[in-house]
């Protein structure tokens, strides 16, 4: 009766995957790269148009499994590109964190989120609601009221991410400006006898590791707040190992799902309300400070140039005091 039953599915699942195959795309020399955009309902009428075979949504679900086929999502895995002494720059990453936490020291991972368009807009995800939500049919921004740009500064040690909401541009001026407000009005609090920062930034953006405008707003902040900046850029392509994306940026952003930001207050509270089971807090304001966009850097700072590189890979670490 078992050899019955093992042979009626063995036949079954030979059955499926004959059905299937002209849905079946990949690459045909790989088994595991193989998948069908045809939904179990559709897969349930075909069996039962083509080989008057009828079965339930969950027995093709069990006969999709044992065939290889499970429902994933794809994984963004693959690096684009091999950058050079990646793995040497993430070691001395790892290694200024240890000295800077066994000492009480602030470790701040800085990174820039995607700018959201403030308006009846559409966004990604779903929320409870008692009626529908109807949002604009486009997402044209000539049609946004304006443009919300979330600068976040997250805390490694206290598990924290403090967050600014820009309203203009996303530079290294408004970067420095975020900082310098949230160490003075929060951070500090913490580390009352800090004489330097480590601060942990990906390669481009706003705070590129290549511009000269840059350096120069970290060492005016430098000088504000009498400490030593101690800067390590993430390598090209490396940005999502970079902490504030998946220990803070990663559950600000399942609280803004589906959320229509009208306004600016929307994604501040929003943002605020986001909390974990360890303890993760995010602190926000709205920065509404216009920037302008193009700036270099100044001639003073290029003739001067007080940057002090490290001895290990310069083009991603150095300092200012």
């Amino acid at each position: 009766m078992v050899e019955k039953k093992t042979t009626l599915i063995s036949n079954l699942i030979e059955i499926l995957v004959d059905l299937i195959a002209l849905f079946t795309a990949g690459c045909p020399m790989k088994s595991g790269l193989l998948w069908t955009n045809l939904s179990r309902v559709q897969i349930r009428e075909k069996l039962l148009l083509e080989k008057n075979i009828s079965v339930s949504c969950p027995v093709i679900k069990r006969l999709l499994k044992s065939a290889g086929f499970v429902k994933r999502k794809p994984q963004k895995t693959k690096v684009l590109k091999a950058v050079s002494d990646r793995d040497e720059q993430f070691h001395y990453i790892a290694k200024l964190r240890k000295e800077f936490e066994i000492s009480d020291l602030p470790v701040l991972s800085i990174d820039t989120k995607k700018k959201e368009m403030i308006g009846n807009f559409a966004r990604e995800g779903s929320l409870y609601s008692r009626e529908p939500i109807k949002v604009n049919d486009h997402d044209f921004n000539t049609f946004a009221d304006g443009v919300a740009i979330p600068h976040g500064i997250y805390d490694t040690g206290k598990n924290i991410c403090y967050l600014s909401i820009g309203t203009s541009h996303d530079t290294a001026e408004f970067v420095a400006d975020n900082i310098e407000y949230h160490w003075n009005n929060s951070i500090k609090e913490f580390y009352p006898q800090a004489k330097k920062m480590l601060l942990l930034c990906d390669g481009g953006g706003s705070n590129s590791c290549r511009h000269y405008v840059v350096k120069e707003q970290f060492m005016k902040l430098s000088q504000r707040l009498g400490l030593k900046i101690v800067v390590a850029h993430y390598p090209a392509y490396c940005s999502k190992w970079n902490p504030i994306e998946h220990r803070a940026f990663s559950f600000i952003s399942k609280k803004w799902q589906g959320a229509v930001f009208e306004n600016y207050d929307i994604i501040k509270t929003l943002a605020e309300q986001t909390t974990t089971k360890t303890g993760f807090l995010v602190k926000a304001i709205i920065n509404r400070i216009e920037y302008k966009t193009g700036k270099n850097a100044s001639n003073d700072f290029m003739q001067n140039y007080p940057v002090k590189y490290s001895d290990f890979l310069p083009k991603w670490n150095y300092e200012f005091s």
